[in-house]
């Protein structure tokens, strides 16, 4: 199976992974604002929603970076030292700024199942912060030289869904005590983003010494 990533990369993709699921953004607070105010089934439908727009953002990157590399190795070295860059910028600034959860359950008129999927998958595909980070995030994980980038990326975006599905799930079925206990313990969210920082600032070292050498 040539698309499956080293033992190590796979262990650092899931760590990355599972923290990312963990750290509170856009489509945490959808889901638990729509477990909120319209129950748990619409937020679900929201998640994969959320979920689709994952897999669309994995499309793009795995096949504009395939091309990439083939017409431009340099491009692809330039792309992913920026992009180790820019994760450090996002550890920087998780230490600074720290992660936010402000939800408020709202009664809202309960929308279809198609229209909590719609409201998922857009707010997902189109939130420019997930569209640069997936385009600097992914491509960390492969090499310019290896025959099989393309299938590797897709299958580590899918991966990526595997592994925050049930954290996602957990979030919506524990969404009214779960926001109502972060927003109380502000520390627990501190913890997240010192643990954030400190991954993505280790990761973004490596790559940086790696691409040195």
């Amino acid at each position: 199976m040539d698309f499956l990533p080293s033992p190590a990369t796979l262990l650092a993709f899931t760590a990355a992974g599972l923290l990312l699921a963990l750290t509170p953004g856009p489509d945490m607070t959808l889901s638990i604002s729509r477990a909120l105010g319209q129950g748990r089934r619409p937020a679900l439908f929201v998640v994969l929603g959320t979920s689709l727009g994952v897999v669309c953002h994995t499309l793009l990157v795995a096949f504009g970076i395939s091309a990439l590399i083939t017409a431009s190795p340099t491009a692809f070295f330039i792309l992913k030292t920026g992009g180790a860059a820019y994760l450090l910028w996002l550890a920087i600034q998780a230490i600074r700024f720290g992660s936010k959860l402000s939800v408020e359950k709202v009664d809202q008129t309960k929308a279809s199942a198609l229209a909590n999927i719609s409201t998922g998958f857009w707010v997902n595909l189109l939130n420019p912060k997930v569209i640069i980070f997936f385009m600097t995030f992914l491509p960390q994980f492969v090499t310019a030289g290896d025959p099989d980038v393309t299938s590797k990326l897709i299958f580590l975006g899918v991966y990526f869904i595997v592994i925050g599905m049930p954290v996602n799930v957990i979030v919506v079925l524990a969404a009214d005590r779960l926001a109502n206990w972060l927003q109380a313990n502000p520390k627990v969210l501190r913890g997240i983003d010192y643990t954030f920082a400190g991954v993505f600032s280790v990761f973004a070292a490596k790559i940086f010494f790696t691409q040195a050498r």
